[in-house]
């Protein structure tokens, strides 16, 4: 997607000041991160269509303006080292946002599958019908029943292992989207770049 929006983006390049191509891109990335917010675990390809490929379309009007306002008016002695320092610091941004996302994935997985875990007691009679069918299913199996008791749990935990890591995916989409959101309200503050 992002190679069928470069000729729609190299035509306004020539007709519209960067930056609001930029402010563009950054809004089309918010937007898809914001498109992945209500993630579940059976998502398949059908529902994430969409969200990439506003990601992949919002991704050439973001990154291309980038280079050019960064790099575009330097004077050739100057670019060999403004693109080496460009490059360290987008590598290093990138290096803390996977960071910040990772702590974000660990800590709201734990959160949430702690809040999951509180509902899960024999006062809650789901919990209770799903624990005794999973045991008997184990039991057909030949499973010894105190074994069968132990697996259906094991099953248990891991379906709200599953269900916290993909609400923690949810929190990072939105965490990720938040970020974009604020970097498009920075790029009217950036300097009016030389006319074309």
């Amino acid at each position: 997607f992002q190679v069928m929006s470069i000729p729609f983006y190299s035509w306004l390049a020539n007709r519209v000041d960067l930056r609001w191509l930029l402010m563009a891109g950054l809004i089309g990335f918010a937007v898809s991160m914001y498109s992945f917010v209500p993630i579940t675990h059976d998502w398949g390809a059908d529902q994430l269509l969409l969200p990439q490929a506003f990601r992949g379309l919002a991704q050439q009007f973001a990154v291309a303006p980038t280079v050019t306002l960064t790099l575009g008016s330097l004077p050739p002695a100057r670019l060999k080292l403004a693109s080496g320092l460009f490059n360290l610091m987008r590598n290093l941004g990138g290096a803390i946002g996977i960071a910040l996302c990772g702590t974000v994935l660990n800590d709201r997985t734990n959160l949430h599958y702690s809040r999951l875990a509180d509902h899960l007691n024999n006062a809650n009679l789901a919990m209770s019908d799903f624990v005794q069918r999973s045991a008997a299913n184990f039991t057909v199996q030949g499973i010894s029943p105190d074994a069968a008791q132990t697996a259906a749990l094991k099953n248990l935990s891991a379906l709200t292992l599953r269900e916290a890591r993909t609400q923690a995916f949810s929190d990072a989409f939105y965490l990720i989207m938040m970020g974009f959101l604020l970097a498009a309200l920075l790029v009217p503050l950036m300097k009016k770049p030389p006319a074309h």
